[in-house]
């Protein structure tokens, strides 16, 4: 197990939602927002960091019930495609795929029979109404809209674009993505069921580091939990990197340290309990 050896200190903690932060109910336990809102209230910067659209993330922000503080201001969006500030209500930070990317990709999505999906901080627009975009609409709580010319919409450049899908079809698209995109794009799924297209060198730890060096915080001084391949980027460029007990084994190797608890039993407060408060 890895575990610290001394009391840590960052200054700033991101935290991804699904898996890790939220529990199997998609809530976070009291616990967990009493340790949060202490690390806030002792001035550590609290980010939540999730593939989610603004929209989405807000309800969290409000259960830890932190975002009118200094600590609190910040959300990052869409895999860290932007950076959001709450006090502003300005976008601070984002990064789109280019429009030719997004229709290349589209095309080979359809030659599977697979649809595609993309975001503002409210809405998903896809081209039809399927079963994975409404599972992505439950997890979400985003509205839907569906769009007739849905190439049209992707020519203007996205700040991501989500291909959902059975995971072994996935899988097979995902491989061609990759090689065919190369660097012009992030190719991933964040979960089984959904193949992310992200621009290029753009990531949660990406993002993450940007604000860090926006509010004055050295990279030593960050830390971030996660569990899933849509945190890679952030677990492998903070200093102090937590990975949930519960996440992929990529990632808990990848990771500097490892909760002793997962989702489900407050893992986050337990860490944060015992080695940062």
């Amino acid at each position: 197990m890895k575990i610290p050896e001394k009391k840590l200190d960052p200054k700033i903690i991101a935290f991804d939602l699904d898996d890790t932060l939220l529990n199997r109910d998609l809530t976070i336990t009291p616990e967990t927002v009493t340790a949060i809102r202490e690390a806030a209230g002792r001035g550590i910067y609290i980010v939540l960091c999730s593939g989610r659209a603004e929209n989405a993330i807000l309800n969290y922000v409000r259960l830890l019930d932190i975002a009118g503080t200094q600590a609190g201001r910040y959300i990052i969006a869409l895999n860290g495609a932007t950076v959001y500030d709450m006090h502003r209500r300005l976008v601070v930070y984002s990064r789109k795929v280019e429009g030719d990317i997004l229709l290349y990709a589209y095309k080979e999505a359809q030659q599977k029979g697979l649809p595609a999906e993309v975001y503002d901080p409210s809405t998903i627009f896809a081209p039809v109404d399927n079963k994975w975009t409404r599972i992505d609409v439950s997890l979400s709580g985003l509205k839907l809209r569906i769009v007739d010319d849905f190439p049209a919409l992707l020519a203007q450049g996205q700040s991501k674009m989500v291909i959902p899908g059975d995971p072994e079809v996935l899988s097979g698209l995902q491989a061609k993505l990759k090689k065919d995109l190369g660097a012009s794009a992030v190719v991933f799924t964040s979960k089984p069921y959904f193949l992310e297209i992200m621009p290029p060198e753009c990531g949660k730890g990406e993002s993450l580091l940007w604000l860090a060096g926006e509010l004055g915080i050295p990279q030593e001084k960050t830390m971030a939990f996660g569990d899933s391949m849509n945190d890679e980027s952030m677990i492998r460029m903070v200093h102090y990197s937590v990975a949930m007990l519960n996440g992929l084994e990529y990632i808990r190797n990848a990771a500097a340290y490892v909760t002793r608890n997962d989702n489900n039993n407050d893992g986050i407060a337990d860490f944060l309990e015992s080695f940062v408060l």
